[in-house]
């Protein structure tokens, strides 16, 4: 910790790591839960515990908590993730209350958001597209579409980078009474 002293810590923190395994109620296993919740919820609880006290010192910080759309509805076999979303966005939210006069809004004052993407181009829903697409004869082109249809609207996914574009928005000062903030990137589905 004294190499983060003489730097001062961080001024923008996105808690961005993220685990899933999908398997029902009944089938998800307590080494499944632990693992996920360690990941997707302990971690940024730990990082923000440790980080948002200089950020308050200084008057600007930003915590940018990547949840989920599943941070704001459920989905079935999902239960671990889900619960572990919910509690990023719940968690977000109590230390976006707790900091919310931290700074000036020439300082830029200190914020904590979360981020809700829907189907994202990632790592983390390869096992369900390859589920999809061995519907499909492993047709990936028609998983995805059959994933995008069951929920998200615009039958869309998002890059990355369009989620990183909202991020970085929510790092400039003039962003400083965006707090508490959940912001769905979901092409709808949390509309329905």
């Amino acid at each position: 910790m004294a190499e983060v002293a003489e730097w001062g810590g961080a001024d923008i923190l996105v808690n961005n790591a993220g685990i899933q395994k999908t398997a029902s109620l009944a089938d998800a296993d307590a080494a499944t839960w632990d693992a996920i919740l360690a990941v997707n919820l302990s971690a940024a609880f730990h990082t923000m515990r440790l980080g948002l006290p200089a950020m308050a010192e200084r008057g600007f910080g930003r915590v940018i908590n990547i949840a989920s759309v599943h941070g704001l509805v459920g989905s079935i076999n999902k239960a671990p993730y889900v619960a572990s979303k919910f509690g990023l966005v719940g968690m977000s939210k109590v230390a976006a209350l707790e900091y919310a006069s931290a700074g000036t809004r020439e300082t830029g004052g200190v914020t904590v958001n979360c981020i809700a993407p829907g189907w994202t181009e990632t790592a983390i829903i390869e096992a369900q597209v390859q589920a999809r697409a061995e519907q499909f004869g492993g047709d990936t082109e028609k998983g995805i579409a059959d994933l995008l249809a069951e929920k998200q609207p615009s039958r869309r996914t998002s890059a990355p980078e369009e989620i990183g574009e909202l991020a970085l928005w929510l790092c400039h000062r003039h962003a400083h009474n965006v707090t508490g903030a959940t912001i769905p990137v979901d092409g709808g589905w949390t509309a329905q």
